[in-house]
């Protein structure tokens, strides 16, 4: 996967911020209640956050590695590179509410979630760093058709350490919107779910995809003789 594609998931974590906003604006506006020290606990909670979404990223990474190995590496990374891009389609139409296709990932990842979500009430409420960092760790694996897409991205890494280096560009890029929604809470929250504000988002990350597909359509015989 090329270098570009560590910039195009920190773009894309920074434009699905209505998505994120939505998603867990609730539980990071909850942090700020009841204590001064508001900045650290936001801090501690998207650290743990993005952790997880690193250690999910070495998983893809590492899975997709495995693949290649068996399958051969270019046929694979092809049908990969296509299926992360149709992925970004999908995840555009849904933030946009043209259709409800990453729902369904959503629902997958529900099994695990029932497992780990009952974890999260022995932290809550967190007034100190050392519940805040769990915490994340815990919330990084809620079901999330944005995170679900990025990952799609991360299988074609061919490693587990590109895996995660991708995640962590994907969730640096969702920071900046999720410790405005804890600080700001509310009045961010009421901003992410206005129909326009997720229209374009969506429109924008759907151009990822569509421009991924254009560029997929002639990559397939480059990469099948020669690999340039």
């Amino acid at each position: 996967m090329p270098e570009p594609a560590y910039f195009a998931l920190l773009l894309i974590g920074l434009l699905g911020g209505p998505h994120c906003v939505a998603m867990c604006g609730g539980i990071v506006g909850a942090l700020a209640m009841g204590t001064a020290a508001r900045l650290s606990l936001h801090l501690a909670y998207n650290c743990g956050r993005i952790a997880s979404y690193a250690l999910a990223g070495a998983v893809a990474g590492g899975i997709g590695q495995a693949g290649m190995a068996l399958a051969g590496p270019l046929p694979l990374r092809t049908f990969l590179y296509l299926l992360a891009n149709l992925m970004l389609v999908a995840l555009g139409l849904y933030l946009i509410g043209v259709t409800r296709a990453l729902a369904f990932s959503e629902r997958c990842g529900q099994k695990l979630w029932r497992h780990l979500q009952p974890l999260t009430r022995r932290y809550l409420p967190a007034r100190r760093v050392a519940q805040a960092f769990p915490l994340g760790l815990l919330w990084g694996w809620l079901p999330c058709g944005l995170v679900y897409s990025a990952l799609a991205t991360a299988l074609t890494s061919g490693s587990a350490w590109r895996g995660a280096g991708m995640m962590l560009a994907f969730g640096a890029g969702t920071l900046p919107n999720l410790l405005l929604a804890g600080l700001l809470a509310a009045r961010l929250q009421a901003y992410a779910r206005m129909p326009a504000v997720r229209v374009a988002a969506g429109l924008l990350i759907l151009a990822f995809g569509a421009w991924g597909l254009f560029v997929g359509s002639g990559l397939a015989p480059r990469l099948l003789h020669g690999g340039q």
